[in-house]
């Protein structure tokens, strides 16, 4: 009964948003009695609809747990002898888990917007919940009418099993991290719908929606952190990025939410860039949607990519053309009432966010169109890739010039600024990025872009802190700390990508027991191979002692075979030091008793990660640091 028991959980939340849909139009059109009973009850239904559907992702999550195989998923991607946590993990592992985990925290959202929303206009709270609701019922008739999780089979003895390269504890926190971050950019997007419709673009709408996108921001930015790490580790190929079409599905919305995160702090705090504040949601939210049909269309062959039915992508293109369309149509009705707001001078740090948005947006195009460029190909049968070179050339030197201009605009007044002051307060910042790049030219030839990465990074950690220079840090606004360490951790990224672009060593070996390579400092030994089991796997286990000076390391990289799917998998390991990790990955035997063993050596490495944590941890910053400025304003007006 437990399926039969989601499924109709999911039928009453279809309902209810119907229902919300129908509240919300006799809310903002009629201003009588009905019209009062109908934002009244607006509130509560979106709660019940969001209860309903975290109920039934909870029932999903039940029946993997129990490894009910007479549900057809549970059957199709779980088996009896996988460990708990690739079981409750393996409910999202595959195309309809992920879809109601999308809907589920969809509707969650929904009901948070409802529960404690108490800055924006009435009748615009309407519109909101009303355009909220609108998404979630596009996305029930998907799970109910093309990919329903609940569906029942004859009972299977045991089932197919998971990905093998999904059995890993990165599953239980990626997708639904970036979920997360998806579905608060669509909050974003209802609450740009919903001004529109009762024509309130102003500073409150923008007061309202800014946490939901600082939320997106920083789930979407955690969720491409650790995804990248986890393709790092799990693949077994020491890269972290490949520009894959799946990554690529959650930079875009990243790059279009960090464009609108600057653009509604303008519009917040200054009453500036109305009409690129809503431009920027649509587009926002239109990536996370184009994501969404990329992976779930199967029109990728990715790890990433669960479904191989062109019938469900279709659905989820019309659900794009749909709301998207929608959203633009009104937005060019309405475009003549969105007043222009507050006018600011070229040269303020109001002209700086804007030159920062257009790059961003000019990225944004680049990676856009390099993504969808084979697909459409494709379609007219013409078969090509592109790879790492065409975006590393095209959007490279475009993310360095925007590192010049985040250095820049910080430092910049609000409103107008004297152009003249400006190279005295860079002096600092630019004289430390031309010391670095002097240095890495006459101590370490390396390629241009790594090299000029390494000079700005330095330029740009030291104009972050810039702004702290003569405050109270005591004092100093959580927003400002979340500034501050956010730019930071940009700086750390990329001075992590520019070192390891650089100074990557590499090597591929075929060596025997007893034999030793050296890669890098290190000097790594073969001591032998032995076979061990797992929980529902087996492996052939390398021991690797690896020296560099006085130090001696163990590393025990593995090969393992999993019996369902019958799937063979390379398990690295990897040592961290300080200065950067020793990656072993462990081949295949050649037959004369040599084994295929491959070794990086990746100094600063880790910076990449640590500096996305610390964007990340700049987010966070900013969004307690304004809720704790809300709520004291609100107990100072009590």
């Amino acid at each position: 009964m437990i399926a039969e028991a989601g499924l109709a959980a999911l039928w009453f939340a279809a309902a209810l948003a119907g229902l919300q849909i129908l509240l919300a139009v006799l809310g903002v059109r009629r201003g009588d009695a009905i019209g009062d009973q109908a934002r009244d009850g607006i509130r509560a239904v979106a709660i019940v609809q969001g209860a309903l559907a975290l109920l039934a992702m909870a029932l999903l999550i039940a029946l993997f747990l129990r490894s009910d195989m007479s549900v057809r998923l549970v059957a199709e991607n779980s088996h009896s002898a996988k460990p708990w946590l690739y079981k409750f993990a393996g409910a999202w592992g595959n195309h309809e888990g992920s879809m109601l985990l999308w809907v589920t925290i969809l509707g969650v959202a929904g009901a948070a917007v409802a529960r404690f929303e108490r800055v924006l206009d009435g009748r615009t709270l309407v519109a909101t919940l009303g355009a909220q609701a609108g998404i979630a019922l596009g996305f029930y008739a998907f799970l109910l009418f093309s990919s329903n999780p609940f569906d029942r089979i004859p009972a299977a003895i045991d089932g197919m099993g998971l990905n093998p390269l999904l059995q890993d504890p990165g599953l239980a926190f990626h997708p639904p991290t970036l979920y997360a971050g998806y579905v608060g950019l669509s909050v974003a997007f209802s609450f740009a719908v919903g001004a529109l419709v009762t024509r309130d673009v102003g500073p409150a709408f923008a007061r309202a929606m800014r946490p939901w996108v600082l939320g997106a921001w920083v789930f979407l930015t955690l969720g491409i952190t650790a995804g990248s790490y986890w393709a790092y580790y799990e693949l077994g190929w020491g890269g972290w990025w490949f520009w894959d079409p799946v990554e690529n599905a959650s930079l875009m919305p990243w790059l279009a939410a960090t464009a609108l995160l600057h653009s509604v702090n303008v519009l917040a705090a200054r009453d500036g860039l109305r009409a690129w504040t809503v431009m920027l949601a649509v587009v926002a939210f239109s990536m996370s949607m184009l994501g969404t049909f990329l992976v779930r269309s199967g029109i990728l062959t990715s790890v990433h990519a669960f479904a191989v039915d062109p019938k469900r992508g279709a659905f989820i293109l019309a659900l794009l053309a749909l709301y998207i369309g929608g959203a633009l149509a009104l937005f060019a009705g309405r475009i003549g009432t969105v007043k222009a707001g507050t006018v600011f001078a070229p040269v303020s740090r109001e002209g700086g966010l804007v030159v920062n948005n257009l790059l961003l947006s000019v990225i944004l195009g680049v990676v856009l169109i390099g993504t969808l460029y084979p697909i459409v190909a494709a379609a007219f049968g013409v078969q090509l890739s592109v790879g790492p070179p065409f975006f590393n050339k095209a959007a490279g030197p475009i993310a360095l010039a925007m590192v010049v201009v985040m250095a820049v605009g910080p430092l910049l007044r609000w409103r107008r600024d004297d152009g003249r002051a400006l190279p005295r307060r860079m002096a600092v910042p630019a004289g430390v990025a031309a010391a670095v790049l002097v240095a890495l030219l006459v101590l370490a030839p390396i390629g241009v872009l790594p090299l000029l990465g390494l000079a700005l990074a330095a330029g740009l950690a030291v104009a972050s802190v810039m702004p702290l220079g003569g405050r109270n840090l005591r004092r100093t606004p959580l927003p400002i700390w979340g500034m501050v360490v956010a730019h930071l951790g940009l700086a750390v990224s990329l001075a992590g990508m520019a070192c390891d672009s650089a100074f990557t060593a590499e090597r591929l070996a075929a060596v025997r027991p007893g034999e030793t390579v050296t890669v890098g400092p290190w000097r790594v030994t073969l001591d032998g191979i032995a076979p061990v089991v797992g929980e529902n796997w087996s492996a052939l286990q390398a021991r690797l002692t690896a020296r560099t000076g006085n130090s001696v390391r163990v590393l025990r990289p593995q090969s393992r075979f999993f019996a369902t799917p019958p799937t063979v998998t390379s398990e690295s390991a990897i040592l961290t030091r300080w200065n950067g990790q020793l990656y072993t990955v462990l081949g295949q035997p050649d037959g004369s008793g040599r084994w295929q063993v491959r070794l990086w050596w990746k100094p600063f490495v880790t910076l990449i990660w640590a500096g996305g944590g610390m964007i990340a941890l700049g987010g966070l910053l900013a969004l307690v640091g304004r809720w704790w400025r809300t709520r004291r304003q609100r107990r100072a007006w009590n």
